[in-house]
């Protein structure tokens, strides 16, 4: 059973929310539930190798005028880190679908990152009533032929488990490839902080091992789904915020996102990365600001 992570202190700092459970399928998952119940909801949802620490500007800046949910996928940060789970893209969109009926969440702002994009539109296509507005940060919802190969090298057997579940290495190099600007002792304690060992390193490995790229792919079927299902998100609000210095959704993806939502509002920069949370905070928050008031809620 995951508890509470003791951080250190300058991580703690700045992420000083305790946050609650929910079981779902494969244990308890952890999620941050800030500001007032009757406010316009955030949902911010993470990829690999982050967690919900990654959203804490978002919580710190807008929880006392929205409702900021954030959850820990299972197997990430706070929430449990089964063995045996299977670790399929439909199980942590089931679960994240799980969260948003649990707490009754409608008019839905999504806020997506890496694989967060992914199963967060996982959510948003199955139900587009309760999507208002949409937020993508350097993801993908959709097939694709392109993998880096530095990550294309952690399916391979004997390496990939060694690589980072014995050494870390998933997360201590997005400590680096990850940013153009370089991170503060407090993002890189507060980002390693739940994965520090092999046991908790699971989903980390399994996360990489579950990028279908082809129909024999278990989780092809259900990105396959997503895919097709962005269509009906096609009048929601959108605003796409990119760091085009990323080595992995590089600015292909953004294009690719462009082409099939034309209205979206967009903004992308080479001095960031793929960590654009750390990267470019402010003006993150500046543009999201702008966009918020400019699609208010019915």
């Amino acid at each position: 059973m995951t508890e509470a992570l003791d951080l250190p202190a300058a991580a703690k700092a700045a992420y000083p929310w305790t946050g609650a459970w929910l079981d779902v399928d494969g244990g308890r998952l952890h999620y941050l539930d800030e500001g007032p119940r009757d406010a316009p909801v955030l949902l911010c949802v993470h990829g690999n190798p982050t967690w919900s620490f990654y959203w804490r500007r978002i919580v710190a800046q807008y929880s006392d005028r929205y409702r900021v949910v954030v959850p820990d996928h299972i197997g990430c940060g706070m929430s449990d880190k089964p063995q045996s789970w299977p670790y399929r893209l439909q199980g942590h969109v089931d679960n994240l679908e799980a969260l948003v009926d649990h707490l009754g969440l409608t008019d839905i702002t999504f806020i997506v990152h890496d694989w967060g994009g992914a199963i967060g539109m996982g959510v948003a296509t199955r139900r587009p009533e309760r999507v208002a507005r949409l937020v993508i940060t350097n993801t993908a919802a959709f097939r694709s032929e392109r993998i880096p190969l530095s990550i294309a090298t952690v399916k391979w057997p004997v390496y990939g488990p060694l690589a980072v579940r014995g050494f870390n290495g998933f997360a201590r190099v997005a400590l680096i490839r990850a940013t153009a600007k370089g991170l503060s002792a407090e993002a890189k304690q507060g980002l390693l902080a739940p994965y520090g060992s092999w046991h908790d390193r699971i989903a980390t490995l399994r996360f990489v091992q579950d990028i279908p790229m082809g129909p024999d792919h278990p989780s092809w079927a259900e990105l396959s789904r997503i895919d097709a299902g962005l269509l009906a998100l096609a009048g929601k609000p959108m605003l796409i915020l990119w760091g085009d210095d990323d080595f992995c959704f590089d600015p292909t993806f953004r294009a690719e996102w462009e082409r099939r939502f034309p209205a979206a509002e967009v903004h992308a920069w080479e001095d960031v990365g793929h960590y654009v949370m750390e990267d470019a905070p402010d003006r993150v928050v500046d543009r999201l600001d702008t966009f918020l008031a400019a699609h208010p809620l019915a």
